[in-house]
């Protein structure tokens, strides 16, 4: 009797998946590391040249940052043929007797920079809504806004220091003898309106390129709903234009921290009511005290790193664009 072998029974098993997700997912990221490798390769130079005129300078500041001033040894009494090493001296001298000059100097740099950044700002948008309209003569009227920008920091502090001479523009214009260049609160005043006027227009430009990227489209819908010219401003043009707005106003910060020229070609060196700290540390460089030059350098880069850290976190000024992340299916 023949007996039939039947087979047995096999379970059901899912099918192995094939690997197209995987296969799919290695391709994208092997042209990722491609164009990785090909962008780290384009900005090579220019990281070089970053590392050489900013890095090696930062690094070398640190270092003197930490040495002192040359003079009488007291253990040999003879004259050091170097700096001394005194670690963390210039930093603690600030909460001591350099203090109050310090101090002094970071606050006018806040109050200048704060002051002169927003009304800079509001006239700058206030000059790319006056280049962007089709009037006539437009072209002389974006010439005539942009050549303060164009002239050098120091031609505008001396044509301004001219201006507020006792005898100056100024004085002729408010009927009132005020001695600008001297201390007080108008040598402030001086130094802000010279650099309101010389600045504005580079926000005005940054605007106004932002503002003609807008399609005109958008503005005839707000004008079919009717919607007038503030209600188009604050609901179309201010949102559109915020990317190139918050990127003039960072530039626009960050270079007024730094601020040095002008207001020590306008109202003068050694000036209690507008000495910046880098105006405090080229006076301290210049009367050979390198390690506390160093020492301020040091604190306004880190401020000026700061204040720019926190501008792009806060205000959401990015920088760097984000990828967008991909859901494997």
């Amino acid at each position: 009797m023949a007996t039939t072998h039947n087979p047995p029974e096999t379970l059901d098993r899912p099918e192995p998946k094939t690997c197209g997700n995987a296969t799919g997912r290695v391709r994208r990221r092997t042209a990722t590391s491609g164009e990785g490798r090909l962008g780290a390769l384009l900005v090579s130079p220019t990281l070089l040249v970053l590392a050489v005129v900013v890095l090696y300078p930062t690094v070398v500041a640190l270092k003197d940052s930490f040495y002192g001033t040359p003079g009488l040894d007291p253990k040999t009494g003879f004259v050091r043929d170097h700096d001394p090493f005194v670690g963390a001296d210039n930093y603690t001298a600030i909460f001591g007797a350099a203090g109050d000059r310090f101090w002094n100097a970071f606050w006018n740099t806040t109050f200048l920079t704060v002051t002169t950044v927003t009304l800079e700002t509001v006239l700058g948008i206030a000059m790319a809504l006056i280049m962007h309209r089709a009037l006539r003569g437009r072209a002389v009227v974006r010439a005539s806004i942009l050549v303060p920008w164009a002239i050098p920091t120091a031609v505008t502090g001396l044509l301004w220091r001219w201006v507020f001479n006792s005898d100056g523009v100024a004085n002729a214009l408010i009927g009132r003898q005020i001695l600008w260049t001297t201390e007080g609160f108008h040598a402030k005043v001086a130094v802000i309106v010279a650099d309101v006027w010389k600045t504005a227009p580079f926000i005005g430009l940054l605007v106004l390129a932002g503002i003609q990227v807008i399609s005109k489209e958008v503005y005839e819908a707000a004008r079919m709903d009717g919607a007038g010219g503030l209600r188009q401003f604050w609901s179309i043009t201010l949102p559109l234009v915020k990317p190139a707005l918050l990127v003039a106003v960072l530039f626009r910060t960050l270079d007024a921290l730094r601020m040095f020229d002008l207001p020590y070609i306008l109202i003068g060196a050694q000036k209690t009511s507008v000495e910046t700290l880098s105006m405090l540390a080229q006076d301290q460089a210049a009367n050979v005290r390198f390690g506390p030059a160093a020492a301020y350098a040091v604190i306004l880069f880190g401020y000026v790193f700061l204040v720019a850290l926190a501008f792009v976190r806060l205000l959401g000024a990015d920088v760097v664009p984000r990828r967008h992340k991909e859901v494997a299916a």
